[in-house]
Formats: structure tokens, C-alpha cells, sequence
């Protein structure tokens, strides 16, 4: 599906529970070098979080026009992936609730191999009204 046939992302239509996209990639060992490299750490065992798991899953699913600013993450690490597996990846709406009169989305990506090993559980916490961002030392008027 191309990216113009999403429907368009609205706040108040979108349920928790409701599931998003999914994918496959094969990891490789140079996406582990890569990532090793980039955390200095030779030894680093979880590249799968450079991959941005959460995000892909929401622009699979939805054209998201209002665009958002990453307020926090959580990772649940389970077994590391191993280079030359496929990694599938989906996503759901894990929550969303209004904080401040401000709305939050709460994106949950689950990782798991093509053995069915669990790799991670991770949950992104959006605010989907990024032009709020900074008005407390901006403000109009």
C-alpha cells in the first residue's frame, strides 16, 4: 500500500488495542557492528533498539500529519537477537491519555526471531501536539 492510501492519523479515532503495522528484516552482523560501534560498546547485544521499532510500526498503519515529540521509552530486553535471523516486529496502541490538557499516544513494538524467541517489548510515549513544545518559555502575547 502506498504511503498517500494510510488513512490519515486522528488522535480521537485511534483505540488502545487497536494493532498497527507489522514487518520482517533479517538482522546482519553488520547492523550489530554498526550499532556496537555507535554505543561504543564491542560487546553490545541489543541492536534491535537502534531500529526504531515503534515508529515503523505507527507509519505502517496511519499517514501521521501532526507529527510528535518522543516524551519517554520503556524496553523490556528478553533474549538478544542473533545476526543472520529474521526479526518480526508489530506494533499496537498500548495507551493514550491526556496529561495537562495535552494528548499522549503510547506505542508498544514487540520483537520476536523466526524461532519465536522473544527479543524485546518496547513502549514509546508520544505527545501528539507537538507545537505545544516550548510555549511555557515562548509565550504568546
Amino acid at each position: 500500500m502506498a504511503e498517500n492510501d494510510l488513512p490519515l492519523f486522528v488522535y480521537n479515532e485511534v483505540e488502545i488495542g487497536e494493532e498497527l503495522g507489522s514487518y520482517e528484516y533479517l538482522l546482519t552482523q553488520e547492523m550489530v557492528d554498526l550499532y556496537r560501534r555507535a554505543v561504543d560498546d564491542p560487546d553490545a547485544v541489543f541492536p534491535t533498539i537502534a531500529v526504531k521499532h515503534d515508529a515503523t510500526s505507527l507509519s505502517l498503519a496511519y499517514d501521521d500529519q501532526t507529527g510528535s515529540v518522543n516524551a519517554g521509552n520503556e524496553i523490556d530486553l528478553y533474549n538478544p537477537p542473533v545476526p543472520g535471523k529474521k526479526i518480526l516486529v508489530t506494533g499496537r496502541v498500548h495507551d493514550k491519555y491526556t496529561r495537562r490538557e495535552k494528548p499522549y499516544l503510547v506505542i508498544e513494538a514487540t520483537a520476536t526471531d523466526e524461532d519465536g524467541r522473544l527479543i524485546e517489548k518496547m513502549r514509546t510515549y508520544q505527545l501528539k501536539k507537538p507545537e505545544e513544545l516550548g510555549k511555557k518559555w515562548h509565550p504568546q502575547g
